[in-house]
Parts: structure tokens; sequence; C-alpha cells
């Protein structure tokens, strides 16, 4: 499985999280996005309704119902109600339970980075997992390892 780690150096999570999910939706797959807090959940959601209208993410939130119709889930926990196979990980913190999706993209700040290097450094060990490090560069993201 695919662990991508993103360092958020520039923009934050909610304006960043769109262009992975089109891409991700583009594939043809779902994906569950995870952040403990509602309000950044909330922000998230404002960012995927923000785009131009022809790039539109539907998507929903656990609990609201017909979860399993959602392209987009938003979520609190790694319960993937949408059968996602892609998980967002949106607020830093890593969750093992990530492992059993088939690509996972894990966020993180400067004020998370220590412990993002602490699960690079223990998912690195892991076989069968494949991390990649990206990195915001001006509006482009660079892979870095």
């Amino acid at each position: 499985m695919q662990v991508d780690f993103y360092q958020l150096s520039r923009d934050p999570v909610d304006q960043v999280l769109p262009a992975i999910a089109a891409r991700v939706l583009g594939l043809g797959e779902r994906l569950l996005v995870v952040a403990a807090e509602p309000e950044r959940l909330d922000r998230i959601s404002a960012g995927l309704w923000g785009g131009p209208p022809d790039s539109f993410l539907a998507h929903g939130r656990a609990g609201d119902g017909q979860e399993d119709m959602q392209p987009i889930l938003l979520s609190q926990t790694c319960a993937a109600g949408n059968g996602a196979r892609h998980v967002a990980l949106a607020d830093g913190r890593w969750r093992d339970e990530a492992l059993m999706f088939e690509r996972a993209f894990h966020f993180f700040d400067a004020d998370t980075i220590e412990s993002a290097r602490e699960s690079w450094r223990a998912l690195a060990k892991r076989e069968g997992v494949e991390p990649r490090f990206w990195r915001q560069e001006g509006r482009k993201w660079v892979r870095v390892a």
C-alpha cells in the first residue's frame, strides 16, 4: 500500500485537498477524509464546495445518512461507509487503520511535523508499505522521497 506524506507549508489542507480528491475521483475511486475536529471537517467541506462549478466535488458527512452514496465522505473515524479504498488523514494525526486502505494521504504542517516524522520512520520499516514524501514549493508539489 502507498502512503503519501504531504507537508503543508503554504496552503492549509482545505485548499490542498480538493485537487487530490478530484484526482482520486477521476480514477473512478472514492475517498474517505478523516479529521478529529468537526470544525476542520467544516472547512474541508467548504473547500470542496468552493471550486468552480465545473469542478464540483460531491461529498457528505458520516452520520448524515446515505454514506454509501458519497464519492467523498468526511468522517472523524477511519470507517469507510462509502466503500472508499483511499483515505486522507487531514488533521496531521496518523492512524494505523489507514493501512487497511489501498492508498493513504497524510497531511501535516509545522505543528504536527514531529509526529509525521515518527510515522514515516515506522512505516518505512513495514513490509508492503511504500511511503512517499511531498513538499510544497510555490504552487507545485515536489516529491522529495
